[in-house]
């Protein structure tokens, strides 16, 4: 195998390639990308058994082959060279890396390229989608998955089949995040499914907001292709929580604020907060909030912002970083708050509604 490209195509590329790997062990095949060259183009792959990447970018082909490299080094010999183009020639086993505007050379050895995995193909249907709705869907969600990996079910987000309408939900079993999006192409039913968050992280990161996303569900597995890239990943296994049961039906009070200056109150008074509870209060009474931290032997702090509300005065005790999330996900200026009492889930959403919301149960009022 013999090719030449440039140096800046092939290196984001490999990049997202190494993100998907998740062996560190030299020997092994699952530390290596595979790279095969043919018809002016460069046809890279990578695994973790869990999530399957690959993708393909122009090169100049003077001989065609394949073969695998160990990632973590290919990445940083790119990295370690200039802009410009660069050749490479596998040759007993290893394959050479030579760059036009360097006297550097590079040697990596290889593992045959029948020895990296098979990947799966989709056997179901592909539906299309804004890629922009997509990433606005994952980013209103994903951060809201539990990492408590003996809730295994809740450590992805979930995705089903609504009438006409795309619906991602994730929680922890403290919070809950929701949106659904209107899909104007026709979807064939699939039951809802658990989407690990990695490879919707890679989608967030590296899909542009433009274009369409299209989409495959099947049993165990679920498909994305959008620009030049396909990825694939397992989905986890197990019942996900019937969401439904906590959203509130109705919520006797609301209260409308700021959302930068919500946050901003939230940065300096965590400060001040007890670091293994997360705790803050929010007392709220006609036209003020105040958002402060319960006295401890380091101290306190308390500040009070205008917001928009005319109901009792109330106080609820909060994980900060249960609020501070949303409020970052969600782009409007102003936020509304509905709640019934102290211990009572909230809902946080923007002003004006959108499709989508988040809900937080409250904690203990120490």
């Amino acid at each position: 195998m013999k090719f030449t490209c440039e140096r800046s195509v092939l290196l984001k590329e490999i990049a997202i390639a190494q993100e998907i790997i998740a062996s560190k062990n030299v020997i092994s095949i699952l530390s290596n990308i595979y790279i095969e060259a043919e018809n002016d183009a460069l046809h890279i792959k990578a695994t973790d058994m869990k999530v399957n990447f690959e993708t393909r970018v122009p090169v100049t082909v003077l001989e065609g082959g394949a073969t695998t490299v160990y990632g973590e080094k290919f990445l940083s010999i790119l990295n370690s060279i200039p802009d410009g183009e660069l050749e490479f020639d596998q040759k007993d086993g290893k394959i050479h890396i030579k760059p036009s505007q360097k006297s550097v050379r590079f040697q990596l050895k290889c593992i045959a390229s029948e020895k990296f995995p098979e990947f799966s193909v989709s056997t179901a249907a592909f539906f299309d989608m804004p890629v922009k709705d997509f990433k606005n869907m994952i980013s209103q969600t994903v951060f809201a998955v539990s990492d408590d990996e003996t809730r295994y079910f809740m450590n992805g987000v979930f995705l089903e089949k609504g009438e006409e309408k795309i619906v991602m939900v994730a929680t922890d079993g403290r919070r809950l995040a929701f949106i659904d999006k209107v899909v104007g192409a026709e979807i064939k039913d699939f039951t809802g499914v658990i989407v690990p968050p990695k490879i919707l992280n890679i989608l967030m990161r590296r899909a542009g907001d433009e274009g369409l996303v299209s989409i495959s569900v099947t049993d165990k597995t679920i498909f994305v292709r959008f620009e030049s890239y396909n990825l694939s990943s397992a989905l986890i296994e197990g019942q996900f929580p019937n969401y439904r049961k906590v959203i509130p039906e109705n919520q006797n009070f609301s209260l409308s604020v700021n959302r930068g200056e919500l946050l901003d109150a939230l940065r300096r008074v965590s400060l001040m907060v007890e670091q293994k509870s997360h705790r803050v209060y929010l007392g709220v009474k006609p036209g003020v909030m105040s958002v402060y931290s319960e006295e401890s032997d380091i101290g306190t702090a308390s500040e009070d912002i205008p917001c928009k509300y005319d109901g009792e005065e109330v106080a609820i005790a909060l994980n900060y970083r249960y609020i501070e999330e949303p409020c970052k996900a969600i782009v409007d200026d102003e936020i509304c708050i509905r709640f019934t009492g102290q211990n009572k889930a909230i809902t946080i959403l923007p002003v004006p509604e959108k499709d989508f919301f988040h809900i937080v149960m409250p904690m203990q009022l120490d």
